[in-house]
């Protein structure tokens, strides 16, 4: 009998055209996963079954499934609640995404046609791909944003998280950003941090970021945000754990400033180290926007 370090993963891969489901399968390739492309879902079942009849020859698996229709939705479905009561396998969902805007770049630089919009243009695909795609974003274990990634940063992200699978860690992902730019399309919780004093209006503080010193100094200097800290960490030491009881591997916690360049990164900064600092966690501090405007 299998214990529970040895039980087989299988993880399917799916998500909007051209976020990176390529990536992502080379990416489990190399940690030793056996990846199938395109499997109907009305299959998962039987390739279950063939996984645990295999007595431990076909270990983690990897399937990428593009679903484009709703009939899909309900084979989906119906094949994971099979899977759950009938195999000891571990299931879960990878949902791949990006703004429509850099899916519609990403299609006019390879210059191929959206596969829901082969005569028309790549935004009206996206779109209705976007809409079919809604529910199983909601199923997912862990959405990954590559707006911005590039694709060694997308293969990185998707590694550490299954090596913390591994490890029964929970990765919490801290990422700034800015309200104007938009937000994070794959954040679990958004806090907005405009209400603190803003460093853009200090002369000499505007070309720096929040990870210098004196912008840091400057955001957390004020009585407000000693008390939105306080009540947000304990917010978010609440949280956590039930997180993990859920069964989540990952949690992201996006904060948001107007530019995304001081105080929100300053915060998240602040975040990623006390969060850091427990053993059960593994943390990451990114910055999406802070670079964007050097003026």
């Amino acid at each position: 009998m299998e214990t529970a370090a040895t039980v087989a993963k299988l993880v399917i891969i799916t998500g909007m055209s051209g976020a990176g489901k390529t990536i992502a399968v080379q990416s489990l390739e190399d940690l030793g996963f056996f990846c199938v492309d395109n499997l109907p879902p009305v299959l998962i079942p039987k390739f279950a079954e063939l996984i645990e009849q295999s007595n431990g020859k076909i270990g983690n698996v990897a399937l990428v499934i593009d679903l484009r229709g709703r009939e899909f939705f309900t084979a989906l479905s119906e094949s994971l609640a099979y899977i759950k009561e009938h195999y000891t396998i571990s299931c879960e969902i990878l949902f791949l995404d990006a703004t429509d805007g850099v899916l519609v770049q990403r299609y006019k630089e390879s210059r191929r046609r959206h596969p829901l919009a082969p005569e028309g243009m790549p935004l009206e695909g996206i779109k209705n791909e976007r809409r079919l795609l809604e529910d199983l974003k909601g199923w997912a274990s862990q959405v990954i944003d590559t707006s911005i990634l590039k694709p060694a940063h997308l293969k990185e992200r998707i590694i550490s998280h299954f090596t913390n699978l591994e490890q029964n860690n929970l990765s919490i992902n801290v990422t700034s950003f800015g309200f104007k730019y938009g937000i994070p399309i794959d954040a679990d919780l958004i806090y907005d941090v405009r209400f603190l004093p803003n460093p853009h209006y200090i002369e000499h503080l505007r070309p720096n970021t929040g990870q210098t010193p004196e912008v840091y100094e400057y955001v957390m200097k004020w009585p407000e945000t000693q008390q939105f800290l306080t009540k947000l960490l304990d917010m978010l030491q609440f949280l956590i754990p039930l997180y993990r009881k859920e069964g989540k591997s990952q949690v992201v916690i996006g904060i948001g400033c107007t530019g995304g360049k001081h105080r929100s990164v300053a915060i998240a900064e602040y975040l990623g180290r006390m969060l850091g600092s427990s053993d059960t966690e593994r943390v990451r501090v990114s910055h999406r926007d802070a670079e964007r405007d050097k003026h």
